[in-house]
């Protein structure tokens, strides 16, 4: 199963970016995206490129239900 992981771009240099989330910092690149992005803006990474802008409300929801799945020990075998 392949995840796409929502964080936020905290640095962008030409077409890559170091994005965050929980204090783990990727790098990322920015080469498949549409829409321009800036600093602050939510992305969803794949497999080391940006794949997605989104929404600051879709991305906190989509890291809190990643939250509550690690919580209840989902993820871990």
């Amino acid at each position: 199963m392949c995840l796409g992981i929502p964080m936020q771009i905290q640095t962008i240099d030409g077409d890559l970016a170091v994005c965050e989330i929980d204090g783990v910092q990727r790098e990322a690149s920015l080469m498949l995206l549409a829409d321009p992005v800036a600093v602050g803006d939510f992305v969803l990474i794949h497999a080391g490129f940006a794949i997605s802008k989104l929404d600051e409300e879709d991305a906190q929801a989509t890291i809190d239900l990643f939250r509550q799945i690690l919580a209840q020990g989902g993820g871990v075998e």
